[in-house]
Parts: C-alpha cells; sequence; structure tokens
C-alpha cells in the first residue's frame, strides 16, 4: 500500500429529506410493487438511468429478508466482558484478534500513520473495526448491495429509516462507485469497512490519488473510516475508552453497545 495519502473529497450530493411515497411491506410478494413506489422517491432524488437500471432489476435478498424476519438472530444480549462478544464475533479468542490486528497495523504502519496524522484517528481503531468488519478483507460480503440495501428499505422495522441508504446506492451506480452486481454485505454494506451507501456518499474519500473514491480499495475505506469518525467529533489525541468523548462518536459507527466496547478494548490492546 502506498505511504503517501492523498485525499479528494467524493462528490456525490445528498439530497434533503423528502416525503416517502413509498410505503413498507409485510410480504415477499409486495416487493415489485414497493420498488414501484420506490422508483418515484429515486427519481425525485435525481437517480439517473444507471440507477434506476439498478433498482428495475434489483431482486428481493432472501438473506436479508430471513434476517429482518427473526429478531431473535439480533442478539439484544449486553456483555459484560468485550472480550466475551470479540471471541464471539470472531468465532475465535479476543487475544487471537488482537494479535493478527496489531500484525496487520502493523505490516501497513505508513498507511496508518499518515491516516491518524491527517484525520486524527489511531490506527488500532481502524484496524479494529476493519477487522470487525470483513476480516481485513478477508470476506467483504456475497451479496448484490442494491438489491439488498432496498429490500431493507422496503421491510417495515427498518423503513423508511434505509430508504436514504437504498437510493444512495443507486446514486453510487450512477456515479460508477458500484454497479448494479456489486456485492457486499446483507444490508447493503459496500467493501472492507461495510459503509451504509448513503454513509460511503457523505464520507468516502479518494486517499490512493487515482481520482476515484473505492470502498473496495482499503485504503479509501479505511480513510473513509477516519473521515467518518472526524466528522462525528473524534478528537485526535485524546483517551477513547468508555464513558469519554471519543467513545461516545464510536455510535456513529455502530450504535451496538457491545460492538463499540468491543472496538475500545482491542484497540486499547493493541495500543498496549
Amino acid at each position: 500500500m502506498r505511504s503517501k495519502i492523498s485525499l479528494v473529497s467524493a462528490l456525490i450530493l445528498l439530497t434533503a429529506p423528502m416525503a416517502h411515497a413509498a410505503g413498507c411491506i409485510t410480504d415477499k410478494g409486495s416487493f415489485g410493487a414497493y420498488k414501484n413506489a420506490l422508483a418515484q422517491d429515486a427519481a425525485n432524488a435525481g437517480v439517473g438511468g444507471a440507477g434506476m437500471q439498478a433498482l428495475s432489476t434489483a431482486g428481493l435478498s432472501d438473506i436479508t429478508w430471513r434476517f429482518e424476519s427473526r429478531p431473535s438472530s439480533q442478539t439484544g444480549v449486553s456483555y459484560g466482558d468485550p472480550a466475551e462478544f470479540l471471541a464471539k464475533r470472531t468465532q475465535s479468542t479476543a487475544n487471537a484478534f488482537v494479535q493478527q490486528a496489531r500484525r496487520k497495523m502493523t505490516q501497513n504502519q505508513n498507511v496508518f500513520d499518515a491516516l491518524e496524522r491527517q484525520f486524527g484517528v489511531p490506527g488500532s481503531i481502524l484496524v479494529t473495526i476493519w477487522g470487525l468488519e470483513t476480516s481485513w478483507g478477508g470476506y467483504l460480503g456475497n451479496s448484490p448491495v442494491v438489491g439488498s440495501a432496498v429490500t431493507l428499505a422496503s421491510y417495515c422495522r427498518r423503513h423508511p429509516r434505509f430508504e436514504p441508504h437504498a437510493i444512495a446506492a443507486m446514486q453510487l451506480v450512477d456515479r460508477g462507485v458500484i454497479t448494479a452486481n456489486t456485492r457486499g454485505g446483507p444490508s447493503g454494506e459496500l467493501g472492507h469497512m461495510q459503509f451504509l451507501a448513503g454513509n460511503w456518499a457523505r464520507f468516502g474519500v479518494d486517499a490512493t490519488g487515482d481520482g476515484r473514491a473505492d470502498p473496495y480499495n482499503a485504503v479509501d475505506a479505511l480513510a473513509s473510516a477516519a473521515n467518518m469518525l472526524r466528522a462525528n467529533g473524534w478528537r485526535a489525541g485524546q483517551p477513547f475508552g468508555q464513558g469519554t468523548s471519543n467513545f461516545g462518536v464510536l455510535s456513529a459507527w455502530n450504535d451496538s453497545g457491545n460492538y463499540q466496547r468491543a472496538i475500545a478494548y482491542a484497540a486499547g490492546a493493541i495500543d498496549g
């Protein structure tokens, strides 16, 4: 990876909140009708031909629908010990995760140092999130991004909070950031850091200087995560343990207390 980081902001413009024409659905058979209604919202948001074609061909994501239909699979258990949650999340041990994350950071020290100088976010935080999201790029997801984002937006428990992300996914198709066939997470997450499309549109940066902000490029993805944390109030050089201001910023990345505590715990162990 390149040690010199030049940053060019992604120029995707998000539209102001709109009245939602599309209503949520409670059965798979209504997905086509939902897409037809969503198309009007997308047109109002300025989605162009490529994005509208991606919506037209998007299929319902069965894995997304199954996951959302089984709230019990989305555990609300609070783990008092972040190491226990980390082990469950990674299906390993907390120590094994920390050791692997530390090696990954050492292998790419120039990149992480440059990102910390630019954004003020420690490499230990970024490498931890990277590991938790995709096992450092080992698995980026196999669900169609647009179809998954639209499926999630259609589901009543998630609508309308996630409809802007579905529309943003179409905008990313228009911009050439992704295609109608790009694969990612089952909620429409993108690339190495599993950004939701609307968050990538807001915070994605070109850190490699190749002229495009690419969520499937590790350096761009890491820089964009740092950009997102800084934009949400991260304070350079300040502690990030539970109860600190920086710990609170982690909620902008993931609103799960378990997840936030695991990030802080692992990053602290990496630094230690």
